[in-house]
Parts: C-alpha cells; sequence; structure tokens
C-alpha cells in the first residue's frame, strides 16, 4: 500500500471493500493488504451502515484506509456499485470481501495476469478455506445453464487440479480485479438482486460483451465464507437464491439459448421447489416465486439493454460457458 498516493495523481489499483458489522474481519484482511508485494494501490472501505464499532477501530488504526460511510443500508449488490463509484479514478479496481485474507503476492499476480492479457477484463483468484487452506473455497466462477453459477472446486481438497491460469465464466463478486474500461464497457452489478447472483449476472454481461474473465492460480487469499451474510439455510437467503435465476435467466440468455438449454432451466426450478419441500419452506418458495413475477417486467426490461451490448455468437457464448468446466 503506497501511501505517496495522497496528491492528485490516483494509484493504478484502487481495493475497494464492503464492510457490515465486521469489525473483527478487518482485523485479518486489513493487514494482508498492507504485507501485500505490489505497491500501487489505495485501500478504500464502503461501510454499510455498521452498528459495531468498525468506523472507530478505522480511524484508530487505519487512518491511511480511505472509509465511505453509507447513510442508508441497501444491500450487499448497492455496497459492491458503491465500492466501483468509490474507486472511480483507477485504471484497475479490485473488489475483495472483509472476510478474505490475501497472501503476500495475491495482488501482484493478479495485475501480472491483466499486463500479461490486454484483452482480459476481469481476473479472479484461487480461493482457499479460510480455517483448512487445503481445501479450496473456489477456482473461478462457472454458469450453469439451470440458472446460476457455481464455484469450480469448491470444497475439493486442493491437490493442484486448478493450477493452471485459464479463461474461467466470470469472477466470484467477492475476490477480483477489474480493469475500468471493462466496467464500463459491462456496467456495475444490478441492485435488483439485493445479494446472490449478482455476480454471474455480471459476468453473463460481460461475456455477451465480449470481455473476458482469467482463474490467476497463483494469486492466493482464504476465506472464510459466508462471514457476513450467514452460514446455513435461513428464510431471507432461500427467498433470494430462488427469486433471483428466474430474473437471471429472463435477461441474460439470448433467446435462441433459451430455447436450446430450457430442459436444464426446467430441472433447475423443479430443483429449487424440491429443495424447498424438503426444507419445509413451501411458502418461502412460493413468495419468491411471485416475487419474480411481479418483477419480470423490469428484468424484461433489462433484458432489450442488456441483449443490444452483445457481440458474441452463440457458438462463442457456448464455449465461454464451457470454459473451466472438468
Amino acid at each position: 500500500m503506497n501511501d505517496a498516493h495522497t496528491g492528485a495523481a490516483p494509484p493504478r489499483l484502487a481495493v475497494a471493500i464492503p464492510n457490515y458489522n465486521g469489525r473483527e474481519l478487518l482485523e485479518a484482511v486489513l493487514p494482508s493488504l498492507a504485507a501485500q508485494t505490489y505497491r500501487d494501490f489505495e485501500i478504500v472501505i464502503v461501510d454499510d451502515c455498521s452498528d459495531d464499532d468498525s468506523l472507530a477501530y478505522l480511524q484508530a488504526h487505519w487512518p491511511q484506509v480511505r472509509v465511505l460511510a453509507r447513510a442508508e443500508r441497501r444491500g450487499v449488490t448497492a455496497a459492491l456499485n458503491a465500492c466501483l463509484d468509490a474507486a472511480s479514478g483507477s485504471e484497475l479496481v479490485g473488489l475483495f470481501n472483509n472476510d478474505m485474507e490475501l497472501a503476500p503476492d495475491c495482488l501482484a499476480e493478479l495485475v501480472a495476469e491483466l499486463d500479461r492479457h490486454p484483452e482480459v477484463g476481469s481476473v479472479t483468484p484461487k480461493m482457499l478455506d479460510f480455517t483448512d487452506r487445503g481445501v479450496l473455497d473456489g477456482a473461478g466462477d462457472l454458469l450453469s445453464w439451470r440458472g446460476g453459477g457455481r464455484r469450480r472446486g469448491n470444497g475439493e481438497r486442493d491437490t493442484g487440479q486448478f493450477d493452471t491460469p485459464e479463461d474461467v465464466f466470470g469472477p466470484c463478486g467477492g475476490a477480483a480485479l477489474y480493469r475500468r474500461s471493462a466496467l464500463e464497457r459491462v456496467g456495475g452489478f444490478d441492485e435488483s438482486y439485493f445479494a446472490y447472483y449478482e455476480d454471474i449476472d455480471w459476468a453473463f454481461r460481460a461475456q455477451l460483451a465480449g470481455v473476458r474473465c482469467r482463474y490467476v492460480p497463483a494469486a492466493v487469499l482464504y476465506h472464510r465464507g459466508s462471514a457476513t451474510l450467514g452460514r446455513g439455510w435461513s428464510d431471507a437467503n432461500g427467498y433470494l437464491l430462488w427469486r433471483n435465476p428466474v430474473w437471471l435467466i429472463a435477461k441474460c440468455y439470448p433467446a435462441r439459448s433459451l430455447l436450446r438449454h430450457a430442459p436444464s432451466v426446467l430441472r433447475g426450478q423443479a430443483g429449487n421447489l424440491y429443495t424447498a419441500l424438503r426444507a419445509r419452506r413451501a411458502r418461502v418458495w412460493a413468495r419468491a416465486m411471485r416475487d419474480a413475477l411481479r418483477g419480470l417486467p423490469a428484468a424484461l426490461r433489462r433484458r432489450a439493454e442488456t441483449q443490444r451490448t452483445r457481440v458474441v455468437s452463440l457458438a462463442e457464448l457456448e464455449a465461454a460457458a464451457r470454459a473451466g468446466w472438468r
């Protein structure tokens, strides 16, 4: 972290971190950023109306960090967009959740990969479990035509199976570097999702616009996993995980792709209903479907906007969706 960037010239990279009641998490992520071998960056914390002592901690211990305290809490996706806005002066933007700890060369490896591939718009690191550091948390995001994404390798023992740099469908929204030019081309995150699926939505729009993502295994970080949103089942999480895929499909799938993958889409929706019935959460699923349908006209308006940006052929989109799968 280069303290010299206090004048007019911005650093090349701005690392932005959304925070909500994450004072203890900040105690891990900030020292790991301060220890990075790459130095041409600043840190921006976007605090989403924390009611713990996060702000006091930052003021007392990290005066060199730029802090943006939001006046109203509007969800994870809105906080991510606030991070992008706060980092608007830099050529590169890093988004990291507050429940991360970065290995010392993480930023250097991510920046180097972007320099090696000027045609690439985003890069994402190898994510390992914070507690058991031999277990993968994710090696880039993949697209499931059922209507969503998955973290590649999640839960697998890390035996080197994902140690090759390669294209993937998209970056994890909480662990990525973006070119400013890619963000300007693709746009920010869709705040209608509130939380969940906003990163796969961004990745889908990026692929439609011809903006590629690279996975960088030499860039390593450790992820606590759902430390802010919470682990395990909750009605609130289930509601979002069932509602948001409907909007993703309606907005991002080209018509011919939707026709081709209709059986997968139907299996995905049937699987969601089965999960809801098994968990005795049919009412939550029904409310999610009701609100998904209510929001469909707005999603279709956003669809028209999204599909106008498509520059890739359907064959190229299919190839991008297969990238990284084993």
